[in-house]
């Protein structure tokens, strides 16, 4: 993240239907919930909620979760600025014959901008759109066999537990679920908000895997086969010591030709591009691990410590104890 102001949020949306896990529901719920309060106090609003955080289904009627709870919504298909999409039990062709309006509603909000998030199964609902054809995607392990014959054009990682890819975003399942809600908190809402939220709410959550690096399939959605080749060894050799000349060298580029064809495919200069990789790779080391700053300075690939602190700094608005002590304390 850097400092610029993140985008306006006015409301999130999270579909409710037959069959959803009320527990992944609501713990989007929660997580944008806290987080409105949080951004209100901010701004100065005291208690009073900064976006709104709305159950939507697709006849705005209650719907009955998979544990046979009746719960109400707040009304029907809508505008939003995020959409949550649960994850559920059930039948999807069932599903998907009985809401036919949910994958025009998808199709509609991507178009506008929406940032769409699948949870688990919930990401069956963007495939079906066809939103993530040529796309990369993931879901819970147990639906990898039946999402890859139902979506052959999605391009299905089963080693990743996020993945994004043009303002679709994925989660294989409650833990990386709850990294994705920070990270989208962080995005709209600003460094400071996601990280009380991630204090209030994720202390004890215990992850088996490091917090993956997002935001960063958006760049990839582009033709230059050759820069795409480099944006994927970077993401594998980020923490080596290289020089862009000789990377430009190997791939049959000048440097200042490949600076130009870089920045016009991603949207990023190089040396930007890779600080984001090493920070956001530390991001998840210091939430997720006891190491020393040290020790993740020198594994993301800085030498010097106290480089590594003030460009985290500039990238985050926070120092990088600051960042890893709102993850493992409880406080106002």
């Amino acid at each position: 993240m850097t400092n610029q102001q993140p985008p306006t949020l006015r409301r999130v949306s999270i579909l409710a239907l037959d069959g959803v896990f009320a527990s992944t529901l609501m713990q989007a719920k929660d997580f944008f919930h806290m987080a409105s309060l949080r951004f209100g106090k901010l701004q100065g609003q005291g208690l009073t909620p900064a976006f709104e955080t709305r159950l939507v289904s697709p006849d705005g009627q209650p719907v009955q979760s998979f544990s046979d709870v009746r719960l109400p919504v707040d009304g029907d298909l809508d505008q939003a600025d995020i959409i949550i999409l649960p994850a559920f039990w059930g039948d999807f062709d069932a599903l998907n014959t009985r809401y036919p309006q949910v994958s025009e509603w998808l199709r509609q909000r991507h178009t506008a901008g929406t940032a769409i998030c699948g949870e688990a199964t919930g990401v069956f609902w963007m495939a079906q759109a066809g939103l993530l054809d040529g796309k990369e995607a993931t879901t819970y392990w147990r639906f990898f066999r039946e999402f890859a014959e139902r979506f052959p054009n999605v391009l299905l990682n089963q080693e990743k537990h996020l993945s994004d890819a043009d303002n679709l975003y994925c989660a294989g399942g409650v833990t990386s679920a709850c990294d994705l809600y920070i990270y989208l908190i962080e995005r709209f809402c600003g460094a400071n908000v996601a990280q009380a939220v991630a204090r209030d709410i994720l202390y004890e959550v215990q992850r088996n895997y490091i917090p993956g690096r997002i935001g960063f399939g958006g760049q990839k959605l582009h033709h230059d086969m050759t820069i795409l080749q480099i944006q994927q060894w970077l993401e594998e050799h980020f923490a080596d010591k290289f020089r862009f000349e000789d990377v430009a060298r190997e791939h049959g580029m000048s440097i200042r030709n490949f600076m130009r064809r870089f920045q016009a495919a991603t949207g990023d200069k190089p040396l930007h591009y890779l600080q984001r990789l090493r920070i956001e790779t530390a991001k998840g080391l210091l939430s997720a691990t006891r190491k020393s700053i040290k020790t993740i300075s020198y594994e993301v690939g800085y030498d010097d410590a106290s480089f590594f602190a003030r460009l985290f700094r500039q990238h985050t608005q926070l120092s990088p104890n600051q960042y890893r002590r709102q993850f493992q304390h409880k406080g106002d």
